[in-house]
C-alpha cells in the first residue's frame, strides 16, 4: 500500500500523458517516483479514519482518547513523526488504519497557535510587507509577518508550515 505525496500530469509534445507521482510505502516508509500511463488504473485501498482526542505525551509516548468508545491509544514517536509539533492538548485528530493496523494520522488543515518566540519588528517595517521567523506553541517555526508579536495567536496551514492569518 502506497500514498502519494505528490502527482504532475504531463503531456509531452507526441506520445500519451503521462502521471508522475512521489509515492510513500506505507509499511517501510520508503519514497519513490513512479510514473503511470494514461488509462492506467490502480486499485484504491478502504482505510478506517476514526476521530481521537490528543491528551499528553510523557515523553516518548503520545496518548489519545477514542471519542466514542473512550479507549485510549499510545502510540510512539516514530508513528507521529513530524506531525508531533502540530499537535495541541484537548484537540482532535484523525487515526488512520486499514484492515486494523494503524498506518498514520491526520491533524487539521489549519490550526490556531500562539507565537512563543519571534524577534520584535522595527517601527515602519510593516508598510514593507517583510517577514521574520518565529516559534509557535509545540515547536514548530514559521514565517511571519514583521507587526506579529510574542503572544499573537495566528492561524497556521500544517500541510506546509504557512502563516495564514491572526485568529
Amino acid at each position: 500500500m502506497y500514498q502519494i505525496i505528490s502527482s504532475q500530469h504531463h503531456k509531452p509534445g507526441k506520445g500519451q500523458a503521462v502521471v508522475r507521482t512521489k509515492l510513500r510505502d506505507i509499511k517501510t516508509g520508503s519514497v519513490f517516483q513512479k510514473t503511470f500511463r494514461s488509462g492506467e488504473k490502480v486499485g484504491r485501498a478502504h482505510v478506517d479514519r476514526s476521530q481521537h482526542q490528543y491528551l499528553y505525551s510523557d515523553g516518548s509516548l503520545y496518548v489519545f482518547m477514542d471519542n466514542e468508545t473512550y479507549d485510549q491509544v499510545e502510540l510512539t514517536g516514530d508513528q507521529v513523526g513530524e506531525l508531533a509539533v502540530w499537535l495541541k492538548e484537548g484537540e482532535d485528530v484523525q487515526l488512520v488504519t486499514y484492515e486494523g493496523q494503524l498506518i498514520g494520522i491526520e491533524v487539521a488543515n489549519t490550526v490556531v497557535r500562539e507565537i512563543t518566540q519571534t524577534d520584535p519588528g522595527l517601527r515602519g517595517d510593516t508598510a514593507t510587507g517583510g517577514s521574520k521567523p518565529a516559534v509557535i506553541e509545540g515547536g514548530a517555526a514559521v514565517t511571519v509577518p514583521l507587526f506579529i508579536e510574542v503572544g499573537t495567536k495566528i492561524k497556521v496551514d500544517t500541510r506546509s508550515g504557512e502563516y495564514v492569518e491572526r485568529a
